[in-house]
């Protein structure tokens, strides 16, 4: 597998099938790991970061990450042209501070993505498992598994109080951080997205948007994560946040069932309405496309509307990003450029839309 092919391709959590997949997205665990006896990466040089980056990629191609987990191809990240690793971005396949310039960033990837190590982003490696729906220990399950299957070649940095070491001190521990990514259009408006996301502070969860740590929520899409790593095991972590995730479920359904008992029509012309400018738009910005995007989708769970598949708008999520779209399009754009052209994509996914 080539980058184009990354690049171009499409991941297997866009897949939108899998256990409460009309609610949430993707779930998510990621394991920060470092070498032994090496500086973190802000503290290495060029020659350092290629060095870790040949002792990982080494390590990746041995026999037992291949046998258990198929090839994975090293893609050269710092390499990469600057709209391409925004692409790798909005697939959610690498962090946006690993898309920064800088040497010796790759990512090591599985065909369908479900599977990569970030190295050299802020801790030597990020092992990543990202899967469709509901699917928090089957994610942590593979993730360990690669974990593990490196650990028989590289030697990490370890300590037996506070477990394995990272550059930020919010990750000692156990490095692992989980995380899905929720579709909450009823909680939002029905009011009370506001007190969900109180309580979920108040239990050790963090929220951010749509792209994790830094970004605001759009599309009524958040993420929800553990922050503790240290002084939790990680059955625990999991054990606590999938708990958390099926009470938010079950608030989004009440919420979704509220709203067409008390104002079924109201909502039908809200979806109708959001429905009909997705497919005759000429113009839309991001933030409008994911806003009605996210109204079409809740028609679409509450069989307001039907005739589309849930994958279809998974895809758009990433296809309507301005990377994704330029890239596309095989050319850089101005942003009302942009505009046109994302509609304009929106417009011939959806025409086989039957209401």
């Amino acid at each position: 597998m080539a980058a184009h092919d990354l690049i171009t391709g499409q991941c297997r959590w866009m897949e939108g099938s899998g256990p409460h997949a009309e609610i949430v997205i993707t779930s998510r665990v990621r394991l920060a790991r470092n070498l032994a006896g090496r500086p973190f990466p802000h503290l290495l040089d060029d020659k350092g970061k290629q060095g870790v980056l040949a002792a990982v990629a080494s390590a990746a191609g041995a026999g037992a990450v291949a046998q258990r987990y198929g090839k994975l191809t090293a893609i050269q990240v710092s390499e990469l042209p600057a709209l391409d690793r925004q692409i790798l971005v909005e697939k959610h396949l690498i962090s946006p501070q690993h898309a920064q310039p800088g040497g010796g960033k790759a990512l090591l990837v599985n065909g369908d993505g479900s599977i990569g190590i970030m190295v050299n982003e802020e801790d030597h490696l990020r092992i990543q498992c990202l899967l469709p729906a509901l699917q928090l220990h089957e994610a942590w399950r593979t993730a360990t598994g690669v974990d593990d299957a490196l650990e028989e070649t590289l030697d990490y940095a370890f300590d037996e109080k506070h477990g394995f070491l990272t550059a930020c001190p919010t990750n000692v521990g156990t490095g692992l951080r989980a995380s899905v990514m929720v579709h909450l259009p009823g909680l939002v408006m029905t009011k009370q997205i506001g007190r969900v996301l109180s309580a979920l502070s108040q239990v050790g969860l963090a929220v951010r948007g749509f792209y994790g740590e830094g970004t605001e929520a759009v599309g009524n899409l958040f993420q929800v994560s553990n922050q503790i790593t240290l002084g939790q095991g990680e059955e625990e972590i999991l054990g606590n946040l999938s708990a958390v995730v099926k009470q938010i479920i079950d608030q989004e359904r009440s919420a979704r069932e509220a709203l067409v008992r008390e104002a079924r029509v109201q909502l039908a012309d809200r979806v109708g309405r959001a429905y009909g400018t997705l497919q005759n738009a000429h113009i839309l910005n991001s933030q409008e496309a994911l806003a009605l995007m996210s109204e079409l989708r809740l028609g679409l769970d509450l069989k307001l509307v039907k005739g589309v598949d849930t994958r279809v708008l998974n895809e758009l999520l990433v296809a309507i990003q301005p990377a994704s779209l330029q890239g596309a399009a095989g050319r850089e754009m101005q942003p009302f450029e942009r505009d046109v052209h994302r509609a304009q994509v929106v417009r011939n996914r959806l025409v086989t839309i039957q209401s």
